[in-house]
């Protein structure tokens, strides 16, 4: 392949969620459809897709998780910070708000945060090389401090900054996702000063927002891959390509493939959400892997990589 104009990180969220959706992402990797996968280390077949990975080579980080299920540091099970009375976390909105109400302990937020890359380590045998955030809490306020610290702390080298480019066109966007994703981009935006500050690295462009679900077809794609190469290298990204005439824009596309979870199979602790459940998940699969998407990669002269290889 001629020298690339995009090197293309295609992230399979969720890993470790139920065996379907293992086995879908692990398909989709042989399929060439993503080059990475994150982490769910509470999840119910976290062990599974560890054992997947090694087998089948997979590049993988950790999806920090606040918001789902059961933490993994035994002592904050019962009666902390991050857990409501069924000993679970607070869900999605339910994280931000309890944040909100300034009701969150920070130390209870790093010592889950180091005990889940700890266990990926147990998992792995190695730490990751990336880490994000299950439903991107990691770019919260005050949990964004808490996170650079503890990758500063394990030479954790990569993140994802979630402010993605032509996100403000998309009319098709139901309001309420217009909303958490303005909110998202304005988080991920203060974000970066401070991950800057402890010296983490992401790459120019991040994508993924856009092309959730039903919303993933090849035009959607090849409208996002055509913001990636507009928006060329960013001056907040710490990538290592070097700099020449036609530099090489580095991205991240986050993706949900998988086999859709069985109902009572699955979750973090507390069965699959109706996310995981959905056939968007089959959907994302399949359109990944569809060989036209593959060969728009080739004619756009996209690389699929992973994060060690930016």
């Amino acid at each position: 392949m001629p020298q690339p104009r995009v090197k293309l990180v295609v992230t399979g969220d969720d890993f470790g969620y139920c065996p379907r959706r293992n086995q879908g992402i692990v398909d989709c990797y042989l399929a060439g459809g993503i080059s990475n996968v994150s982490l769910l280390v509470n999840a119910t077949a976290a062990k599974d897709a560890a054992e997947l990975a090694k087998r089948h080579h997979i590049p993988i980080g950790l999806h920090a998780n606040l918001s789902e299920g059961m933490p993994i540091c035994q002592s904050l099970r019962q009666g902390s910070s991050l857990v409501n009375n069924t000993a679970l976390f607070h869900g999605k909105m339910g994280f931000r708000k309890t944040l909100q109400s300034g009701q969150l302990n920070m130390t209870e937020v790093e010592l889950e945060l180091r005990a889940q890359v700890r266990r990926f380590g147990e998992l792995m045998g190695h730490l990751p090389c990336h880490m994000d955030g299950h439903q991107h809490v990691h770019v919260l306020p005050e949990v964004r401090e808490v996170f650079a610290q503890v990758l500063s702390d394990f030479s954790i080298p990569y993140t994802r900054v979630p402010v993605e480019p032509g996100l403000h066109t998309c009319s098709w966007l139901p309001p309420h996702l217009q909303g958490f994703y303005t909110q998202l981009e304005k988080d991920a935006l203060e974000s970066v000063p401070v991950f800057r500050r402890y010296g983490i690295r992401w790459p120019d462009v991040y994508l993924g927002l856009t092309t959730m679900g039903q919303n993933m077809s090849i035009p959607n794609l090849k409208r996002a891959l055509s913001h990636a190469l507009e928006a060329g290298p960013s001056l907040s990204t710490s990538s290592n390509t070097p700099r020449t005439d036609q530099p090489v824009v580095t991205a991240e596309l986050m993706v949900h493939p998988g086999y859709p979870s069985q109902p009572q199979e699955g979750g973090c602790g507390e069965g699959p959400d109706d996310f995981s459940q959905s056939v968007d998940r089959q959907h994302e699969l399949d359109t990944l892997k569809d060989p036209s998407l593959l060969a728009l990669y080739s004619q756009e002269r996209v690389q699929l990589c992973a994060f060690k290889d930016l």
